[in-house]
């Protein structure tokens, strides 16, 4: 998942960079450079926000001209999906615990975006909401 991001000049210097597509991630740098790091930090914090308030994170819109594209961590990309559809599905961690036979704090750290979860188990909780992970190399 790449969003596209807006790198605006700051008269006082550096750069503010803001994202159309997830408005809550915002944030700048004194050069381009610190302001391309800050770009990715603030827009995997901003996910944290989605998944704690339990709304539906916005997939990435086209690039318009101007625009630079930022990446998230593969480990995050894969944990939106699945909170995504469980948001989709309207199916709460305790129902998807239930269908993997785990407590629900378990699947609450599975959509934990700061905590590192094996990809298998990702997979094995999208195939109990009746979907399947699909990886390539581009």
């Amino acid at each position: 998942m790449k969003y596209p991001a807006k790198f605006t000049p700051d008269p006082d210097g550096g750069f503010v960079v803001t994202f159309r597509d997830i408005p809550e991630a915002i944030t700048q740098g004194d050069d381009e450079a610190e302001a391309l790091e800050m770009a990715a930090d603030v827009l995997l914090s901003a996910m944290d926000f989605y998944v704690e308030d339990k709304r539906l994170v916005p997939m990435p819109s086209k690039a318009k001209k101007g625009e630079r594209l930022i990446e998230l961590p593969a480990s995050a990309v894969v944990k939106v999906l699945l909170l995504n559809e469980m948001l989709q599905q309207r199916v709460r961690p305790a129902d998807l615990a239930r269908r993997l036979e785990m407590r629900p704090q378990d699947v609450n750290r599975i959509v934990d975006l700061r905590h590192a979860t094996k990809i298998d188990t990702i997979d094995k909780a999208l195939k109990a909401l009746g979907r399947h992970l699909e990886l390539s190399v581009v």
